[in-house]
């Protein structure tokens, strides 16, 4: 039993190198796995990258194991609330005692590795480093790993997926990763391992030569959408969608999915094929994956801050796309699912992102929005994202409110004060991940009328 508590722990933690800081090597990380023994390589691996649906994906795969009746460990980052979302088992975050003890279990290892180097060890490679111990310590049957950030540098890549899965490839982080999608997808390539499967999401004729030139070179098997496997119907339903899909081992029909927009049609789709990938499941195989499996695996999928109903009266949607690919499917998705008359935005985004491109994308939706910032240094400042605002939706369209929780309350008021009669305003808070769940936990908080935890002055 350690005598740090979880506060103690966090603390530690985020005084290290923030994910936002990118020193390029593996060197650390598996120095640090070496010392505790490898316990990245005493389960199989299914591991993902791309530049979004990584995470609801990860979430898919997860799902759908735990319905084969595999115990499951899942890392993925950033989180929402709590960094004990990055690790979770069997669906359900670390408890805080065991997160307190697995940092107890490698501390003295990370203190080593700190000595020998540099620069010490980075927030993301002890959290990979958690992850994979506590996974081993468990122990788990499979577990499903995230890249925090690009692929063949990323500390996660320590381990080999038996499984790889690109979901798709655009600009994002383009200060590391590269200026054009060709480039990230070299980088993101470097997960596919020898006599591996890569599973490969829809992606432009140039990212998939350049995944598949990857899988030749190291010997590993491909499995691609629109081709080996797919979304063959969608129709969109009560509270998600109805879909069916042609998976490496059958067709799967009528399958429900309690999430909006075609983006997660596409992301069940890669998921499925990666489980099909993993357990074995080709068209000769019959009985390991079945369309009951399916169903009951999808049926329980979940996806937290991802086109998130968290209100109603109005109806208030919380979603973390945060570069213009993904403010280009959420776009999409909400016009889709919902019939909102006006929608009202909220935006609060990271300096280093196409802002101008985000706004771009949900200019054609949004009748107002509402700029603001959260509580991280790396959020822009809402008089500047104002700016930018007003020269893609005009300055009567734009109000800037500095606190999130100001500019979610004006938000509400204008959707209940402009819905047209018989229709039914909404609001979409979006823009980031982190302003995605500060979101989520001042309307939660607000609700039970306890103190707003994000009241920073700025």
């Amino acid at each position: 039993m350690s005598d740090l508590s979880y506060a103690e722990v966090s603390a530690k933690l985020q005084a290290r190198w923030p994910e936002s800081k990118i020193d390029p090597t593996l060197d650390r990380v598996r120095r640090l796995v070496e010392l505790l023994g490898d316990p990245q390589k005493t389960y199989p691996v299914v591991h993902l990258t791309g530049t979004n649906g990584k995470t609801s994906t990860a979430r898919m795969v997860d799902a759908l194991l735990r319905e084969a009746g595999l115990r499951t460990g899942r890392f993925t980052s950033p989180h929402l609330e709590s960094v004990r979302e990055r690790i979770t088992l069997n669906g359900e975050p670390i408890e805080e005692q065991r997160f307190v003890e697995v940092y107890a279990e490698i501390e003295p290892y990370v203190d080593v590795v700190d000595s020998e180097n540099e620069h010490p060890l980075s927030f993301f490679e002890v959290m990979t480093a958690m992850a994979f111990a506590a996974f081993a310590d468990a122990p788990v049957d499979v577990a499903i790993v995230e890249v925090g950030l690009g692929g063949t540098w990323d500390s996660t890549n320590v381990a080999d997926g038996i499984v790889s899965v690109i979901t798709p490839v655009a600009v994002d982080h383009a200060h590391i990763l590269g200026p054009d999608p060709v480039t990230i997808a070299k980088d993101k390539a470097g997960i596919i391992k020898p006599g591996g499967t890569a599973v490969i999401s829809q992606q432009s004729l140039e990212v998939l030569e350049v995944l598949q030139r990857r899988a030749a070179e190291v010997g590993a098997q491909v499995a691609r959408e629109g081709l080996e496997f797919g979304v063959t119907s969608r129709t969109v339903a009560v509270g998600g969608q109805l879909i069916s899909i042609q998976g490496l081992g059958g067709t799967y029909e009528e399958i429900f999915l309690p999430l909006h927009g075609e983006y997660q049609a596409h992301n069940a789709a890669t998921a499925l094929a990666a489980v099909e990938a993993l357990l074995g499941a080709t068209a000769q195989t019959e009985g390991r994956i079945d369309t009951e499996l399916v169903q009951a695996g999808f049926a329980e999928a979940t996806s937290p801050g991802r086109l998130e109903v968290v209100r109603t009266s109005p109806t208030v949607i919380v979603d973390a796309a945060h570069n213009p690919h993904g403010a280009e499917a959420t776009a999409a998705a909400v016009t889709e699912a919902f019939a909102f008359n006006p929608l009202i935005g909220v935006l609060g985004c990271m300096k280093d992102k196409d802002v101008y491109a985000i706004l771009e994308a949900y200019e054609p939706i949004m009748e107002t929005v509402v700029c603001t910032r959260n509580s991280f240094e790396r959020s822009m400042p809402a008089e500047e994202l104002g700016e930018i605002a007003a020269e893609v939706f005009g300055e009567d369209r734009v109000l800037v409110r500095p606190k999130l929780i100001d500019a979610i309350d004006d938000a509400i008021r204008l959707a209940e004060e402009n819905a047209i009669a018989m229709g039914t305003g909404g609001v979409l808070i979006t823009g980031s991940v982190i302003t995605a769940g500060e979101a989520r936990t001042l309307l939660v908080r607000k609700q039970k009328g306890a103190p707003n935890p994000y009241e920073v002055e700025r």
